[in-house]
């Protein structure tokens, strides 16, 4: 019993040891590193300043220097924190809250700012905003390398003012700007920033880029993979053989759809890229053109969001613009259905920039806007190339609906996605038959020979899971979903498949 005693008093004893080492350690880690200089401020705010999240274009236009030369080092490092500060700045002036400006300003400049703030607190006024490019050029750079000034040019910049919750107005503006930063704590600082010159971002004047050949297509997806054409199912050679059943069906065109997060968002994937190649390649070897529909399930449209989207946009273009596939770009799908849960002038904002962007990238291909329905298939119609809309209606109707569009605009109108789901079980016993379908599509066909409708139906293939992201979690809605192909989760060809080869 009294050997027991000693050992638990010798255990007791140890691990209150222990513990103080232990505790002393950390303190005494803690205290180091509360004096290491530059690394003090990463403690607290500058873990706020995340230049992933705030990727604009960023080209030097000049680094030479009568005396010191710029190191590349310090340039990468000017750069990092010039970006670091425009995103703290939108981020406080979105919050009005100032955590983390001390970091990114010198002493001076940070009160400027604060005081800015207070007077937007004060009025209840917030203002998003964002820049997409930024020209620098180094002005001087200090002997001691403690200064350093520069000039950034043409910064392209969206700005948005609410008040008390409510929107008052927005603007897209190309400014100039001087910057004098100072080298503080192992940050650069800006010291003082002076806008030179600023004028609104004209408005899009380009000509409208001519379709290169009449659509007649059908939305795609391969039928293991609904909604995730680019997931782990991808098959070459089961895409080959959809591509080759499509062109034996008469048809040129396939609309496929890029999924924003499931690319990477702005740091687009590899791996991704190299699979829409691939889809292209056989599309090109098949002898049909592909619609590239961007940003599927992408629904945030935050302003201090949008370098992002851009990054994303930009990646994308690149690696596909030269391809013989490419018909053009559809910047989202059905984007009008965000309207009411983000704002419609938030949406719109948005999707003339990445129209833009696209643009600038690729003026080659045409560009469109999937909206969900007739009504607002002429929104933004001065941005966009050829009108797209979706059509779920009675097939009796289409005729008139798009006459009325035509109208009201000259440019080519695309029927993007139309169908009927041959779906009729528990969850909707009064459904259509496959014959029913049969019928609408040949209803359809003598529409579209006499009206020279352009169009892509909905779709290849029945498909047996619908993505809750789809149509949400009800079944009467999800199960609608799996029955609008030519093709039913057996493989046998409906009614409407042979209507289809036949006109």
């Amino acid at each position: 019993m009294k050997k027991s005693k000693f050992l638990y008093r010798v255990f007791v004893i140890a691990t209150f040891v222990g513990v103080l080492s232990l505790t002393i350690f950390g303190i005494a880690q803690l205290l180091a590193f509360l004096n290491t200089g530059a690394d003090r401020s990463t403690i607290f705010h500058k873990d706020l300043a995340k230049t992933n999240y705030y990727t604009p274009q960023v080209t030097w236009t000049n680094t030479e220097n009568p005396g010191r030369p710029l190191e590349v080092a310090t340039q990468s490092r000017i750069e990092r924190d010039y970006m670091d500060a425009l995103y703290l700045q939108s981020i406080a002036l979105q919050s009005l809250n100032t955590d983390g400006i001390k970091d990114v300003y010198t002493k001076k400049a940070c009160q400027n700012l604060i005081d800015v703030i207070a007077t937007n607190t004060k009025n209840n006024t917030r203002i998003e905003k964002t820049t997409f490019q930024h020209n620098i050029a180094l002005d001087f750079y200090s002997a001691d390398g403690q200064l350093v000034v520069l000039t950034d040019k043409n910064v392209t910049s969206y700005s948005r003012v609410s008040k008390n919750e409510k929107f008052l107005f927005d603007i897209s503006e190309v400014s100039d700007y001087k910057i004098m930063m100072l080298l503080e704590d192992g940050y650069w600082k800006i010291r003082h920033i002076e806008k030179l010159s600023s004028e609104q971002k004209p408005q899009n004047t380009t000509q409208p880029i001519v379709l290169s050949t009449p659509v007649s297509g059908l939305n795609y997806y391969p039928q293991d993979s609904a909604w995730d054409t680019f997931g782990m199912l991808f098959s070459e050679e089961k895409i080959d053989r959809d591509f080759a059943i499509i062109r034996d069906l008469g048809l040129n065109t396939v609309r496929v759809f890029i999924g924003y997060e499931d690319f990477g968002k702005a740091n687009v994937s590899k791996e991704k890229l190299e699979k829409l190649t691939k889809l292209l390649d056989m599309a090109k070897v098949n002898e049909i053109k592909v619609l590239v529909t961007l940003f599927d399930f992408y629904g945030d449209y935050s302003v201090i969001d949008w370098t992002q989207t851009q990054q994303h946009a930009i990646r994308l273009a690149r690696a596909i613009k030269d391809h013989d596939a490419l018909l053009g770009w559809d910047i989202k799908n059905e984007p009008n259905l965000d309207y009411s849960s983000r704002g419609e002038s938030l949406v719109k904002a948005w999707l003339t920039q990445m129209t833009d962007v696209i643009r600038q990238e690729d003026p080659s291909h045409p560009i469109t806007i999937g909206w969900s329905n007739a009504e607002t298939a002429l929104d933004l119609a001065d941005q966009v190339d050829f009108i797209s809309f979706h059509y779920y209606e009675g097939i009796k109707d289409l005729p008139i609906t798009l006459a009325t569009l035509r109208e009201q605009t000259d440019k080519v109108i695309v029927l993007e996605e139309f169908g009927m789901s041959t779906y009729s079980g528990l969850w909707n016993p009064f459904g259509y038959s496959e014959e029913d379908q049969k019928e609408y599509y040949q209803a359809f066909y003598k529409n579209q020979k006499r009206d020279s409708i352009n169009y892509l139906s909905w779709t290849l293939y029945d498909f047996s899971e619908i993505p809750n992201q789809v149509a949400g979690r009800y079944p009467w809605k999800k199960n609608k979903q799996t029955s609008f192909g030519l093709i039913d989760i057996s493989g046998t060809k409906k009614s409407s498949f042979e209507v289809v080869k036949n006109n």
